[in-house]
């Protein structure tokens, strides 16, 4: 499910629409790696959830801070729920082009399906949100750990045309691993909308389950921004 509203009618909006009011940035907090200027978004080790806003839609989903296997992570626990977690924050994604973040999920959900409404919930997700001049026109790339799309492989949302779905992990082989990430926010967005993305508005964890009403556990760890890929690259 899409983050959205109570009603029936705002209950079909996006993330996207919501954090349209959050225009006030957070500061940004640098740090140089070699030649790499890299934005830290979490700090979830030293200031836990501080920052970073709950938005509430059908039921809660529970958001805690968690030691993991010696890491200090987030656990979100789902029933039949959909909320999720908000940071604020602008960058310039074609110089901040590097998304980076590690995840783990108990399993993917059952009855879920990235092309049904009925089946839009996910274990683990992560939104990238991108602002427009008119909140219709805002965009969002959502990172997901895939129920059955597979693994690479993207679509649009069930809910909303300028939402996109990108399966960065899929199925249960990797279930109950954690996994470190990369996306090179600049190709997607290119890939995906065929323009090139203003800066960012927002940063979005979110574990759902409230339309299949299943039961949902994942872990998020720290996540982060880098100018400079720890891929090869291919352009």
């Amino acid at each position: 499910m899409m983050l959205c509203n109570g009603n029936t009618s705002s209950n079909r909006r996006s993330l996207v629409n919501r954090i349209f009011f959050l225009l006030p940035a957070m500061a940004l907090f640098y740090a140089s790696t070699g030649h790499a200027e890299e934005i830290s978004i979490s700090h979830f080790s030293t200031e836990g959830l501080t920052g970073w806003e709950s938005k509430s839609f059908k039921g809660v989903t529970e958001y805690h801070v968690n030691r993991e296997q010696g890491r200090t992570v987030i656990h979100a626990a789902s029933q039949g729920a959909a909320s999720g977690l908000v940071k604020k924050i602008r960058f310039d994604p074609a110089t901040h082009r590097y998304l980076r973040w590690s995840w783990k999920i108990a399993h993917t959900i059952k009855g879920g399906d990235e092309k049904l409404k009925a089946g839009d919930d996910y274990a683990a997700r992560l939104y990238v949100i991108f602002p427009g001049r008119f909140f219709w026109q805002m965009k969002a790339i959502n990172y997901i750990w895939a129920n059955k799309l597979p693994k690479g492989e993207s679509i649009q949302n069930a809910y909303a045309a300028n939402a996109k779905m990108v399966a960065v992990e899929s199925g249960d082989g990797k279930a109950g691993q954690w996994r470190s990430e990369e996306r090179d926010l600049l190709a997607d967005y290119r890939a995906l909308f065929g323009d090139n993305p203003q800066e960012t508005e927002a940063i979005a964890i979110m574990t759902d389950t409230d339309n299949t009403g299943g039961r949902a556990d994942a872990w998020y760890g720290e996540i982060s921004l880098s100018t400079e890929s720890r891929q090869p690259r291919n352009e």
